[in-house]
């Protein structure tokens, strides 16, 4: 009885002894654990920050409304909608006329007309007035200007500004101050016929807030007022805002998630690594256990026992650190971590304890799966046979099973052919798993197939043909201690290929579609612009050989749907050629002809030979003839001849012109005189080459990949501690055998040389695997994950040099730690190493 009693005592202390004397091993797999369970958090929380910050800044734009009717393009809708709304039962509709312009050629703002006859909704109610008079602000002399707008630029109660939208330029007085909260933005309010007067929208609005009356049904209310809607106006309200904005991120959080749950099962293969050493290692002592009594389910309990207090201790500092990560983000990358959603959002970080309970438990989960094997192993031990025998569990006359890891990497193979779910890669990170969880399982076979040939060398040196056999013949360790090598190496690989891959995608995009020598962007905002006089002018500046106009502009095709881009340029010229995927479609007689972009055929399913509709004024009906390669707008773009542009819209204005200069003539002197056309007529513009714009857009690119870097590092960090950890823990544990070798007749120096053969033989197979396995993820990355969540494809490009120094890398790495640490093990005397096979 007093032995059963002692049995939990003695095991916990052999337990917690393995951590003292081996505090590397176990430090690299809560250091997984950790980072793994800190990015996810992190990501999570800086999302959720962003979001409801803009959550507040819907609510506190649309003040008391219970839902709008807006316009799905500027030109707005025709304002006889107005009325119709107003006469459905139970609501009462305020017009507004929305235009986005700036104040004082600096400041942008959203120039908004309400009726200033009618109550203000809330939010919109103006503060200390002038005592110029109400009769300006009806003709529009006169506006009401933000507090925001105010202090940013610099303006008082009184002061005569210029205010510039769709593409009139307009003197105003500022009449008085809008109160409001930091939410708010920057507004200008003016009397609605007047800004529609002004600012050329006559008969035109964009937007109705509805308020419903007390009780009134909303769901029916949202019905009436759709059924009499145009093509051209959408209902939205707050919640569609939500989902609209979170869409806009929603593929490039969700793959940071992904990418730090991939990290966390890195993590998991890292504590498998750990816990196979450290069981094999201690199988003498676990008999032990077993002979004195110890049940197979106790056993099996205290081995999972400690992968539990890896999974606590690493999950506890992985939410304390993402807290930091988030923090630190949101002051550096923004809400948008980089990718350039939420331009200027500084959201306040806010504790989610619920997502960090998920988080930590996903982390002690991966611990404790992570340790199952090994701990189902130690509770199958044969107490009289692993007593005395600490070598390779497996027999290396038995062929390792390959039919497990078969199983997965079809598994993985169908995961790639299924499409997304809600938009979100779901069965490619699926695919990915699988991927990493049959290539861990290939490894004993994997590593007996790549250290096959190398036994039939014929070689003298006796510390060669050592190292060779001991890997041949004990494939089993070499896979454990290549487990986590495997998990971090391919990962590593698999973004490395994808970034690559991307970035050179969008390299040689870039050089498909600058093929203008001169760029001009006109500045102000999206109220400026190039009048038809001034694109008259530029054309005629000497030495223009070609001039080509852009103008972009949004369409709401879905209220939950970021807008699609509409791109009026000139298609005709040497300039004017569009990067197509594909052959194009031929339109009938007169057909309004438009390409689409790529990300814009996934997202809506449209194709070549398709009839749109396009919700612009008079709702146009348009050919969809070809598709078009585009990695600048992920939420799709539209691309239409600028002369049907003008000829549907009456819009001449245009904010940017592509140029090409005559044979012989230089570059820098045309620009020269473009700038000076465009100052002269009081305008100012911003003056690009090519390589300028290259060079802009390659910068946003590695901005908007930067967490993955980073996840990239911390994966080499990772898999290199676990190299240390593992191989160092498998030479501490064959001092009994370095002993009998002493006996029989190897020098230290063989040995020594044994040791660094072994590691250079285990990086070269982890590195070879690795890379292999990485390569396999990162076309799932490509060909799957990349268009199911960004729409946008790309080819393949292999950054060799990584891929070499990651092999070599490995090599060293292992190498150098079974060296240093079979330097402390080798200088143990010969019959002491062995007395415990007396």
């Amino acid at each position: 009885m007093a032995e059963r009693m002692l049995l939990p005592v003695v095991g916990r202390w052999l337990l917690s002894s393995e951590w003292r004397a081996y505090p590397g091993r176990a430090f690299s797999a809560v250091l997984a654990i950790a980072l793994g369970v800190a990015l996810g958090f992190a990501v999570h929380l800086i999302n959720a920050s962003a979001l409801g910050e803009f959550d507040k800044a819907v609510h506190a734009v649309s003040g008391a409304a219970d839902f709008s009717v807006r316009s799905s393009s500027p030109f707005g809708f025709d304002e006889m909608l107005y009325p119709r709304v107003a006469k459905l039962p139970h609501v009462s509709v305020s017009p507004v006329v929305s235009l986005p312009g700036t104040v004082g050629g600096k400041t942008a703002v959203t120039l908004e007309g309400i009726d200033l006859l009618r109550p203000a909704p809330p939010g919109q109610s103006a503060g200390a007035v002038d005592s110029g008079g109400f009769g300006r602000l009806l003709t529009g002399e006169s506006i009401y200007l933000s507090s925001d707008a105010m202090v940013s630029a610099g303006y008082k109660v009184g002061d005569t500004v210029t205010l510039v939208a769709n593409g009139h330029t307009v003197s105003v007085r500022i009449a008085g101050s809008l109160p409001g909260g930091a939410n708010d933005g920057a507004h200008a309010v003016m009397d609605i016929g007047a800004a529609q007067w002004r600012f050329g929208t006559l008969g035109r609005l964009q937007r109705l807030d509805v308020h419903l009356a007390a009780g009134a049904d909303v769901t029916k209310a949202k019905q009436a007022v759709r059924a009499v809607l145009p093509a051209d106006a959408i209902l939205a309200d707050a919640a569609s805002d939500v989902v609209r904005n979170d869409g806009l991120s929603a593929a490039y959080r969700v793959n940071l998630d992904m990418l730090a749950l991939i990290a966390l099962l890195t993590g998991g293969f890292l504590v498998y690594s750990a816990q196979s050493l450290s069981v094999a290692r201690r199988r003498p002592q676990l008999a032990l256990l077993r002979v004195l009594g110890m049940a197979r389910k106790t056993l099996l309990v205290q081995v999972l026992a400690e992968a539990l207090a890896l999974g606590v201790i690493g999950a506890a500092s992985g939410i304390g650190l993402g807290l930091g990560l988030a923090q630190l983000a949101l002051r550096l990358l923004g809400g948008d971590l980089g990718g350039g959603y939420f331009h200027g959002q500084a959201p306040q970080l806010v504790f989610a304890p619920w997502p960090a309970l998920v988080f930590g438990l996903l982390g002690i989960a991966a611990a404790v799966l992570g340790s199952m094997v090994p701990a189902l192993a130690a509770s199958r031990i044969s107490p009289g046979i692993a007593i005395k025998n600490a070598g390779d569990a497996v027999d290396p006359r038995v062929r390792a099973r390959v039919l497990p890891a078969i199983v997965l990497l079809a598994g993985a193979l169908v995961a790639s052919l299924l499409p997304a779910v809600g938009g979100i890669a779901l069965f490619g990170y699926v695919a990915m798993a699988l991927l990493l969880a049959g290539g861990v399982m290939l490894m004993p076979w994997l590593a007996r197939a790549l250290v096959s040939p190398l036994r039939r060398v014929p070689s003298r040196s006796v510390a060669f043909r050592l190292a060779t056999a001991r890997l041949w013949g004990a494939p089993s360790q070499a896979s454990v201690a290549l487990a986590g090598v495997l998990a971090s190496t391919a990962l590593t690989v698999a973004m490395a290929v994808m970034v690559t891959s991307f970035r050179g995608s969008v390299e040689h995009w870039l050089g498909d579609v600058l093929q203008a020598d001169v760029y001009l962007l006109a500045d102000g905002g999206a109220g400026g612009g190039f009048d038809a006089t001034m694109q008259a002018r530029l054309r005629a500046v000497p030495g223009v050989a070609w001039l080509g106009t852009l103008k972009e502009t949004p369409l709401q095709f879905d209220e939950r749907r970021p807008a699609v881009t509409l791109v009026a340029r000139t298609l005709n010229g040497p300039g004017g050629r569009l990067s197509l995927i594909g052959p194009q479609v031929a339109a009938g007689p007169g057909a309004l002809r438009v390409w689409i972009s790529e990300p814009a055929s996934r997202i809506y399913r449209w194709q070549p030979g398709d009839t749109i509709t396009l919700p612009l004024p008079g709702s146009p009906r348009a050919t969809v003839v070809g598709i078009w390669r585009d990695y600048a707008r992920q939420q799709g773009a539209i691309v239409i001849d600028e002369a049907a542009y003008t000829r549907l819209t009456g819009d001449r204005t245009r904010s940017g012109v592509s140029v090409m200069v005559s044979p012989g003539t230089s570059v820098d002197e045309v620009a020269t005189r473009l700038r000076a056309v465009v100052r002269a007529s009081g305008g100012t513009a911003t003056i690009s080459s090519p390589r300028d714009i290259r060079a802009k857009a390659l910068q946003a690119f590695d901005r908007s990949f930067l967490i993955t870097y980073l996840l990239e590092g911390i994966a080499v960090c990772v898999g290199l501690a676990g190299v240390a950890a593992t191989i160092g823990a498998q030479v501490l544990s064959r001092i009994r055998e370095f002993g009998m070798l002493r006996h029989v007749g190897a020098l230290r120096g063989d040995l020594a040389r044994m040791l660094m053969i072994e590691g250079t033989l285990l990086g070269l197979v982890g590195g070879v695997a690795g890379v292999a396995l990485g390569l396999a993820m990162s076309q799932v990355l490509i060909h799957v994950v990349n268009p199911q969540s960004f729409h946008w494809t790309m080819d393949t490009l292999l950054p060799w040099p990584l891929l070499i120094g990651v092999i070599g890398s490995l090599a060293v790495a292992t190498a150098g730690t079974a060296v240093v640490v079979g330097r402390g093990v080798l200088s143990t005397d010969a019959v002491r190493a062995v007395r415990e096979d007396w």
